[in-house]
């Protein structure tokens, strides 16, 4: 059984009321009274959950074995800086960089991104694109039995981000066009925080290149082949994983 999602804090209800999202998705899985189900709080705790009543929009429950559960979480903290891309491509973006291991997903207004949301006149566009996003994390953690929700940042232009202060260190920027490769990079430098940047559809362009470049951004690249945007972040963030946690278990031996 997937785990559920129910926002704490979990101490000060005794029984826990359940959000009408909750109710109707136990619904849906024919979950009855008295049956036992997991669930998360988004930031690390789980607890068994018993079902003590349930309507159409809402129910309550009795919490036991609440506990700190996050060895699904890497040790550092992967950021896919995501160049905003056309159609539903964007929703299996964010859906895949979680189910992968991303921790904060920041959509980026590029230059050539297809749709524009980082303009003062599309504010109301963008937070409920916002929202949705939210709901996908939401949704892919239950699916991955994630406990912690990653965080989704407004969308923003892609200087701004640049100029934004960044706690990873090692910062990179994907492109065909070098002959340094992620591999090299990731091997040159032990695990820690790091921010993946990808392009829109037809990457970035050579100036923004130049601008990641003056603010501390290597560029590198995924390999001879060029890879869709919706491809690109989900292989980086995979190739970090398998790479460093490599890394990592060959220190312990």
């Amino acid at each position: 059984m997937p785990q559920f999602y129910l926002p704490g804090p979990w101490e000060t209800q005794k029984p826990n009321t359940l959000t009408p999202e909750l109710a109707h998705h136990l619904r849906v899985r024919r979950i009855e009274v008295g049956e036992f189900f997991p669930i998360f709080d988004g930031k690390g705790r789980v607890a068994q959950a018993k079902l003590l009543s349930l309507t159409k929009k809402a129910g309550e429950a009795e919490l036991s074995d609440i506990r700190l559960d996050t060895h699904r979480e890497s040790t550092y903290a992967i950021t896919l800086a995501q160049g905003l891309a056309g159609g539903d491509k964007m929703d299996w973006i964010v859906e895949k960089a979680i189910e992968t291991g991303a921790q904060v997903i920041a959509p980026l207004q590029c230059e050539r991104s297809v749709i524009k949301l980082a303009r003062p006149s599309d504010a109301e566009r963008a937070q409920k694109r916002l929202l949705h996003w939210e709901g996908i994390v939401q949704a892919a953690c239950e699916q991955c039995d994630r406990t912690v929700l990653a965080a989704v940042e407004p969308v923003q232009f892609f200087e701004q981000y640049l100029q934004k202060p960044q706690k990873a260190k090692l910062k990179l920027l994907l492109s065909p066009d070098t002959d340094k490769s992620l591999y090299s990079a990731l091997l040159e430098n032990p695990p820690q925080d790091i921010v993946l940047m990808i392009g829109p559809e037809g990457g970035h362009s050579p100036e923004e290149e130049a601008q990641a470049e003056a603010e501390g951004y290597q560029i590198v690249s995924l390999g001879d082949r060029v890879l869709r945007t919706e491809t690109a972040g989900i292989v980086a963030i995979t190739a970090v994983h398998s790479i460093w946690d490599s890394e990592m278990q060959n220190r312990l031996k």
